[in-house]
């Protein structure tokens, strides 16, 4: 049972006033669920709304930042827990080994760094967690098509592609990650396919 997910998402509250919305109902949804949250240890943006509401729910909220990010006063200090780390390569490191499953919201290029590295690890074999996409009105639509021409493009085997459990509601993502089950190991590649 997971005990914990990684949730990565933007710093910004966005233009549309489902984004921060739907950040508070996954908090909300993780917490009925019993999955503490372990996130990026901001307090701006959909960050904060996420960390705020799953404390309001009385759940666990682990942040984890770098030393820079502290001293530029962007990090949330009413967390369960706050871990400062010195760099970015170090926090990605630390929330990964701290989570039992990756969820990606609404966000910027660190959003999407965030999640495709983690992504690529599992392509890798170096992680067997679930992968879930927030995709709150669209915002992932593009995203999505890009994954789908790289499969047909030959750079994604389509077992690769499948690791991405996207939805549009916070309470049936988690439900479908709570389900996952990872698929038999696969080579990355071949001989045959270089």
């Amino acid at each position: 049972m997971a005990k914990r997910f990684c949730v990565f998402c933007g710093s910004s509250p966005g233009s549309k006033p489902a984004y921060i919305a739907n950040a508070q109902a996954m908090a909300q949804a993780l917490v009925a669920n019993g999955i503490s949250i372990v996130y990026g240890g901001g307090r701006t943006g959909l960050m904060g709304a996420l960390a705020d509401a799953a404390l309001a729910a009385g759940g666990e909220v682990i942040g984890v930042i770098p030393h820079a990010l502290v001293e530029k006063e962007v990090a949330h200090h009413g967390l369960s827990s706050l871990r400062v780390v010195g760099s970015m390569h170090q926090r990605k490191a630390q929330m990964a080994e701290l989570a039992d499953g990756f969820i990606a919201m609404p966000g910027g290029y660190g959003t999407f760094e965030e999640f495709c590295e983690i992504l690529t690890w599992k392509q890798l074999g170096l992680v067997t967690k679930p992968f879930g996409l927030l995709n709150v009105e669209g915002y992932y639509d593009s995203l999505l098509s890009l994954f789908d021409h790289a499969v047909a493009e030959r750079f994604v085997k389509p077992v690769h592609r499948d690791f991405v459990i996207a939805d549009t509601d916070p309470g049936s993502l988690i439900q479908r990650m709570l389900q996952y089950a990872a698929p038999p190991e696969d080579k990355w590649i071949t001989a045959r396919e270089t």
